[in-house]
């Protein structure tokens, strides 16, 4: 029998492996792009190749997972291909091989992470987990990856970015290696249902229309904030000292988290999201000041951390424990693939032309989201 504070850390070890990861290819993959030679609109079309690729690999594993009802076996798998997929970086090069190589890796490596949280969640019920507290130290791998990264990475040669994201990957491997095989109390049928009703429900579905918005508002963010800084004359340090901030806050937004879902629910947690965004990406388009973007960075806490934590707990209060792996499949593909994925199409176009100004359609894109999570709220009053 597993222990509660046992489970959990190794949970968070888990975490701390994925945000690993995660905190080399948020910062520093266009530079690692860019050092391949490829130009802005074709990074975004890489960029957005890692969205799409969860359309298809997300839900199709979500749904083996649930009829199996193992997670353990298929994680070591996904987490194995991931390193060995990503050398393959090393010898590729031109735009066309590039692309087949982020498809495969990325398609191995992002499955993971639906699955990690399907397996946190179930813990939190099983075990009276905080899912916050777990999941607040992927984000402080992240500061520390962003942090020493800064300094380290944005004008080191183009090896030591892909060394530290293949660091980071073996290192979430073997966290994975780890965890025990917990899986889902479900009834005997669970498996064989449909997810027609789910993917049917005018709730959900304005749930995951609500929640990809706001997430794809953080498009050029991830694609080009870097380079924008970069080309606006910010030494390292400070880039990654901007990303950290964000992170920093993200993370006592986690460790309150729970206390947070339980006072507002999880859409008005979605809604804080949405208003942050339009604050947030409205600055950013307008200044490379570090003094007037450190004082919005803190707003990566709701725009970010918000918004997960509200979805987090919908889709955990409102879908079966049978359709725990396959929910978490579709809001992975949805809300981080599909449509970041078109939206990354353009980012690239976006920002090629306009520069900064391109975030401010990224305030437009936060603000559709709260016109959607408000009505969301509506109708959950109302039901």
């Amino acid at each position: 029998m597993t222990e509660p504070r046992q489970l959990a850390l190794r949970l968070s070890l888990f975490y701390a492996g994925v945000f690993m990861v995660i905190g080399v290819q948020l910062p520093f993959w266009p530079l690692y792009l860019k050092g391949k030679g490829l130009n802005p609109a074709e990074i975004g079309l890489l960029m957005a190749a890692s969205y799409f690729v969860k359309i298809f690999t997300n839900p199709l594993v979500g749904h083996v997972v649930d009829r199996r009802g193992e997670r353990k076996r298929p994680m070591l798998m996904l987490g194995g291909a991931a390193v060995l997929t990503s050398l393959l970086f090393l010898p590729a090069e031109g735009f066309w091989p590039l692309l087949a190589v982020t498809v495969v890796s990325y398609a191995c490596f992002t499955a993971l992470i639906p699955l990690g949280d399907s397996l946190t969640m179930q813990s939190t019920v099983a075990y009276k987990l905080d899912y916050g507290r777990i999941r607040l130290w992927g984000s402080l791998a992240f500061i520390a990856t962003a942090t020493i990264g800064g300094p380290l990475l944005v004008d080191s040669p183009r090896l030591a970015i892909l060394a530290a994201c293949v660091a980071g990957q073996a290192a979430t491997f073997l966290a994975v290696r780890g965890l025990p095989d917990i899986r889902p109390t479900k009834a005997k049928d669970d498996a064989h249902v449909s997810i027609w009703p789910l993917v049917s429900d005018r709730n959900f579905l304005l749930f995951l229309a609500a929640t990809s918005l706001i997430q794809v508002s953080h498009m050029i963010y991830y694609g080009f904030a870097t380079l924008h800084w970069q080309a606006a004359g910010l030494p390292g340090w400070i880039i990654g000292g901007l990303w950290a901030e964000g992170v920093i806050t993200e993370v006592l937004l986690f460790a309150f988290g729970k206390r947070l879902v339980a006072h507002f629910g999880p859409v008005k947690m979605i809604l804080f999201g949405a208003l942050a965004g339009i604050l947030r990406w409205s600055v950013l388009a307008v200044t490379t000041e570090p003094l007037l973007l450190a004082s919005v960075q803190f707003l990566h806490a709701f725009t970010f951390a918000s918004t997960h934590l509200g979805a987090m707990h919908f889709i955990n209060r409102s879908t079966p424990p049978g359709l725990s792996g396959r929910a978490q499949g579709v809001y992975a593909s949805v809300a981080n693939g599909v449509v970041p994925g078109v939206a990354m199409l353009s980012s690239g176009w976006l920002y090629q032309s306009y520069g900064g100004l391109a975030f401010l359609a990224m305030s437009v894109v936060a603000g559709g989201g709260l016109l959607l999570g408000l009505r969301l709220n509506r109708r959950i009053k109302l039901a």
